[in-house]
């Protein structure tokens, strides 16, 4: 039976797991849902040496930049295939340009990832670079009926997206086909602004969006500003050619009508 171990089982790497023990995997993995304490180096190492295939879905410690994962598991990590779940945001802001595996990164706001994406990269790493993800129970549904949803008047800002389904099958790809290791970009085939994303989640639950704001009117967190500050279009044709992958999920239209339907 192949093995896979996960460091940190999520929400999508939690969807992965169930996808690959589904096909007959063995999974084990660390996190509150999973059965190996990260602490426990012992019973980590064991499962390291046991696995054939690995992904990290850890991030960078907010406080150190670090990567915990490597930082106290890199020398134990052994010959397996190693996959780590990167984001998008390593690329910073491209003022609404086109952004791809070759273009730079290391210059927007989130240093500590890129350095982590970078570092996951030297060590033969498929690094899978994801921008917004949504999903069932993770969505602008919920964000629009607990009232945080918001419409911000910023004319040319788009972003990129994913459904976790979607990031799944790129991940069952790249095993799969055994892809060589790189960065690669899992993003729908439609860059578009959150305010268009609102709309249509209103237009489903059949409720008026938000009022439009300016972003100083929307009082949003410093998180939520970041989000904002960074305007891009992310490529996914590398992951496409390489892979053999397409989205299920093309667009946020399709994606949200999907979670719509499981309501």
């Amino acid at each position: 039976m192949p093995r896979l171990f996960i460091f940190g089982l999520g929400y999508t790497a939690g969807r992965f797991a169930q996808a690959m023990r589904a096909r007959g995997w063995q999974v084990d993995a660390t996190g509150s849902a999973g059965n190996v304490d990260f602490a426990d180096r012992e019973a980590v190492v064991q499962a390291l040496g046991e696995a054939g295939h690995v992904l990290s879905s850890v991030p960078p410690d907010r406080e150190s930049g670090l990567d915990p994962v490597l930082d106290a598991y890199r020398e134990d990590m052994g010959e397996a295939w190693f996959g780590y779940l990167s984001s998008t945001g390593v690329y910073g802001d491209a003022a609404g340009a086109w952004v791809d595996e070759h273009s730079p990164t290391g210059g927007g706001r989130r240093t500590a990832r890129s350095e982590a994406d970078e570092k996951w990269l030297e060590l033969g790493a498929r690094v899978f670079r994801l921008p917004g993800i949504y999903g069932p129970g993770r969505s602008i549904f919920e964000r629009l009926e607990a009232g945080k949803a918001h419409r911000i008047d910023l004319p040319g800002q788009v972003f990129s997206r994913v459904h976790v389904d979607d990031i799944v099958s790129g991940l069952v790809a790249a095993i799969a086909s055994d892809a060589p290791p790189g960065a690669y970009n899992l993003s729908d085939d439609f860059p578009a602004s959150q305010n268009a994303v609102v709309e249509e989640a209103a237009r489903l639950t059949g409720v008026e969006p938000p009022p439009l704001k300016t972003l100083e009117e929307a009082d949003l967190s410093p998180m939520a500003r970041g989000f904002y500050a960074e305007n891009r279009r992310v490529a996914n044709g590398k992951a496409k050619r390489v892979l053999g992958w397409e989205p299920r999920y093309p667009t946020y239209r399709e994606g949200l009508a999907a979670i719509r339907a499981l309501a």
